[in-house]
């Protein structure tokens, strides 16, 4: 795969960004296109390692060497193939996935991985712009109808996958745009919507209905839809923030990270927002707490707000800048990251923990905390506070990014009297069908909090799933 001698010749280069003082003045996409001919290097680089690691690590089951190997020797129709035959929307992925697959490279034994993001990102555009991709709809119609509730990366992919096999496709989603927290949870800087906008188009054009506005459980009645249709997916994501319960929750000021980052969303998609109901960060002294990624989308957008200053609290240690040794490869390495939104600025601190609010005329003005030490005691995790780290914070907007319990259990789940498991997700058996016949589900909503590429295959799975439920068999492909 690749050259031969590619891995030795060539290093792994970085991802090129627009400059910090450039990119803090819009809300533009903030990655810059990749040269070809030094993309078809890093190409060059893939190992012929005998054992891809690379296809563990990529839920997906994406045939990485091969379009590596495309794409190093100038064959980008073939590479898009290769790419499309396990993945429906590679430029989702190639801008929002962290990256699995490099994380269990070969190469990254001893070495820098390959850029297969970067790479797979390139292969899709060079699709949409040299040839243009043309819608693909079925050739043949079976009659049957499936209801798809949710349209992030698992109903989509679902929905994409039930038309090729024929079915007609209906997409209701709650919100008034498509694309669940691919349009409002995702900052305009990490993808912008006209990305989303085009692949709807072509699953449009493809035959696939979408339904807005339409929340199934409140103004879309689930009995209706099993009657008008022959089989129901639910792919409502996990959309109940965890909560911090401490006191002074309650003073204003204090939002969850999708309240804020889907109004700037909207205002970004030209919604007309008034200044009393929009919250932002302008001129604020700001704190986040949580460290994931959406606490970094968070970052991002508070840097573009202009706030005064902003600091990012995370309770779990500082991870090391190197594998620990209880981390070996191709495990995925759970090492120290900076995200473009901290290379932008802020301060972030680990080990804090947050154990109250104060304010004025119910308004927040400090935060109070102390420091951590993370222990195991009888292989339970715990943090202790460490005596003497007491310390307050004058802060103006606290926005919380800690992450996601479940799906809400009212509406469809609660009339339809889903099963569910032990950590409150949909259940669902090994054709992804929930305790209900003919009601399936993918994504968050039974696997909770996860990556949009665990998403993207469970909607292609549950999509098999349903096929095989209609039909009696299934051409379609199954990755898990």
């Amino acid at each position: 795969m690749g050259k031969v001698t590619g891995f030795i010749e060539f290093k792994r280069d970085k991802q090129p960004y627009r400059p910090v003082a450039d990119r803090l003045r819009d809300w533009k996409q903030q990655m810059l296109p990749w040269p070809r001919d030094l993309l078809q290097k890093q190409g060059a680089r893939c190992m012929d390692c005998g054992i891809p690691f690379c296809h563990q690590g990529c839920p997906l089951g994406n045939l990485i060497p091969d379009w590596n190997d495309l794409v190093y020797r100038n064959k980008w129709g073939e590479a898009i193939e290769r790419l499309h035959a396990t993945n429906n929307f590679p430029e989702f992925t190639g801008t929002l996935c962290p990256a699995p697959c490099e994380g269990s490279c070969v190469l990254g034994i001893n070495d820098d991985p390959v850029t297969i993001k970067a790479i797979e990102l390139a292969i899709i555009d060079h699709a949409f712009e040299a040839a243009g991709l043309k819608p693909e709809p079925p050739q043949v119609r079976t009659g049957k109808k499936v209801a798809v509730v949710g349209s992030g990366p698992a109903g989509l992919a679902a929905a994409q996958q039930l038309n090729r096999a024929g079915h007609w496709v209906t997409v209701f989603e709650r919100d008034d745009r498509i694309g669940g927290l691919l349009r409002y949870g995702i900052p305009e800087f990490k993808m912008e919507k006209w990305v989303l906008d085009r692949r709807l188009e072509l699953m449009r054009k493809e035959g696939i209905d979408f339904q807005v506005n339409a929340n199934v459980g409140t103004n879309v009645d689930v009995a209706d839809l099993r009657r008008e249709f022959d089989a129901i997916l639910l792919a409502g994501g996990a959309t109940i923030p965890r909560d911090l319960k401490v006191p002074g929750r309650e003073l204003s000021g204090i939002h969850f990270a999708m309240e804020y980052l889907t109004l700037q969303n909207r205002r970004c998609e030209g919604d007309m927002i008034l200044d009393e109901g929009f919250i932002t960060a302008g001129g604020k002294r700001v704190v986040i707490i949580g460290g994931g990624d959406t606490g970094a989308d968070c970052l991002g957008t508070v840097h573009r707000q202009g706030a005064a200053s902003v600091h990012q609290f995370e309770l779990f240690p500082r991870p090391p800048d190197e594998r620990a040794p209880d981390n070996p490869w191709p495990q995925w390495p759970n090492i120290f990251r900076t995200s473009a939104a901290h290379e932008e600025g802020g301060i972030r601190e680990y080990a804090v923990s947050t154990t109250r609010f104060s304010g004025d005329n119910g308004r927040v003005k400090k935060l109070h905390a102390h420091r951590v030490e993370m222990v195991r005691e009888g292989g339970r995790l715990d943090f202790k506070p460490i005596p003497g780290t007491e310390f307050e914070m004058n802060v103006e907007l606290v926005l919380l990014a800690m992450g996601f319990l479940g799906p809400d259990p009212r509406g469809a789940i609660e009339q339809l009297g889903l099963r569910l498991t032990d950590r409150g997700n949909v259940w669902r058996d090994r054709h992804w069908m929930t305790s209900v016949p003919g009601v399936f589900t993918a994504g968050d909503m039974q696997r909770g909090q996860s990556l949009i590429v665990w998403a993207i295959a469970e909607g292609r799975s549950a999509g098999r799933g349903i096929d095989l439920y209609l039909m009696g068999k299934s051409d379609l492909p199954a990755p898990l």
